[in-house]
């Protein structure tokens, strides 16, 4: 009985993380006054359809370009 339940434990933390990667750079862009638009999104893992997608909530970091004096 130990031992099946030792084997149910490795194989739960196994199946918890195959199931999403991790926040990932998507896009990056140029908004024409210097300064850099950045992307990132959830990739999602569909183990059982076998695809992976984006996620629903990017989020756009602005990186702005230093002031010319």
């Amino acid at each position: 009985m130990k031992k099946l339940l030792i084997l149910l434990i490795l194989c739960l933390i196994v199946m918890a993380g195959c199931s999403n990667a991790g926040p990932f750079v998507t896009d990056i862009a140029y908004d024409g006054e210097g300064n850099l638009l950045v992307t990132k999104n959830m990739i999602v893992l569909d183990a059982f359809m076998g695809t992976i997608s984006n996620g629903e909530n990017p989020q756009t970091i602005v990186i702005k370009a230093p002031k010319k004096e």
